[in-house]
């Protein structure tokens, strides 16, 4: 499972999530803010869309943490 997780961010761009992060670090992309959100499963889960979690978390539109190249 941690492989696959691996490779997945590796894929889509997103950091690790570290729960001992500093936070003197920058904020963290919303990408990944948005798919820990939607990692439960449920109703309310599956029905969350980004545009959705963006306005509920009082977040800008856009990702404050450029992509990886």
């Amino acid at each position: 499972f941690q492989e696959i997780s691996r490779h997945v961010r590796e894929l889509l761009g997103i950091e690790e999530p570290l729960f001992t992060r500093s936070i003197a670090l920058p904020y963290r992309d919303n990408r990944g803010l948005f798919l820990e959100r939607k990692a439960p499963s449920g109703n309310k889960a599956d029905a969350l869309t980004f545009s959705q979690f963006i306005q509920e978390a009082g977040l800008e539109p856009y990702a404050t943490v450029p992509p990886k190249q």
